[in-house]
């Protein structure tokens, strides 16, 4: 049982919490501890009868039967794997700014869940989390099953239909590889590559309770740097071009 403590308590702060959250979750509305109708996101009990828990509850809890246990533990892997990847590489030494973008993707997540009367959000929040860590490694090699190997630009995509034949559901994936798409295009693709303006930062009060640290493990993916400021011409040309949106470990690799 140490090793598992020691285990548990190496994972990243946040990652661990959330890791912890969507274990206890499940197994409570599988327990019977509370009716697992209450831990659902149904949009007319929210709105009408203020059950406001529902939004955070419903992105928590999964199923787990006998036809869905395979899936909920896949998905599972996918949120400790890319989200301890994200906060110790990306993000290290920068929970706020982790923060805000779990923040920023839940809101849109249950938006697009009230909307579209979607009752799970737990698949489409991992799904924008792994998306994200994508784009930040999309040139790194990753391995799939049966050997598989290809870009990690292509892994949430390849994910959304291996998630489909084991059971998920289509939208469920689509939701969340658009949200995290949505997230990098507007805090880095947009004013870092394309030089627009900046529509998201990071609020203060976030910094208050989550201040910046250093150390950490890194080397799995770094944000890009902004574009800089056009200078004079100079004699010896410089180099422009895309971005490299950083590089990682290969999956699964130590």
């Amino acid at each position: 049982m140490s090793d598992i403590g020691d285990w548990f308590r190496s994972v990243p702060l946040i990652t661990r919490y959330w890791f912890a959250a969507s274990i206890a979750v499940p197994f409570i509305g599988k327990l019977g501890l509370i009716d697992f109708r209450n831990l659902m996101l149904f949009p007319e009990l929210v709105f009408s009868r203020f059950q406001l828990w529902r939004p955070v509850t419903a992105t928590l809890y999964f199923p787990i039967t006998p036809n869905t246990g395979f899936l909920y533990l896949v998905n599972l892997y996918f949120l400790y794997h890319y989200s301890t990847r994200l906060e110790t590489g990306a993000f290290d030494g920068r929970p706020a700014d982790y923060v805000f973008m779990l923040l920023f993707n839940w809101i849109c997540i249950v938006i697009t869940g009230l909307l579209m009367d979607m009752r799970l959000l737990m698949i489409p929040m991992i799904m924008s989390v792994l998306y994200v860590w994508a784009q930040f490694n999309k040139e790194m090699i990753v391995s799939f099953w049966f050997g598989t190997r290809f870009k990690a630009h292509y892994l949430p995509w390849v994910i959304l239909v291996f998630n489909f034949i084991i059971g998920g559901s289509f939208v469920n994936e689509l939701t969340g590889n658009l949200v995290g798409h949505l997230y990098f295009f507007l805090m880095f693709k947009y004013p870092m590559d394309l030089g627009g303006r900046s529509f998201l930062s990071t609020p203060v009060f976030l910094y208050r309770f989550f201040p910046n640290t250093r150390g950490g493990v890194s080397g799995f993916g770094v944000p890009p740097t902004r574009r800089p400021v056009p200078q004079e011409p100079a004699a010896a040309g410089g180099g422009g071009g895309r971005h490299n949106w950083g590089q990682g470990f290969r999956l699964g690799g130590e």
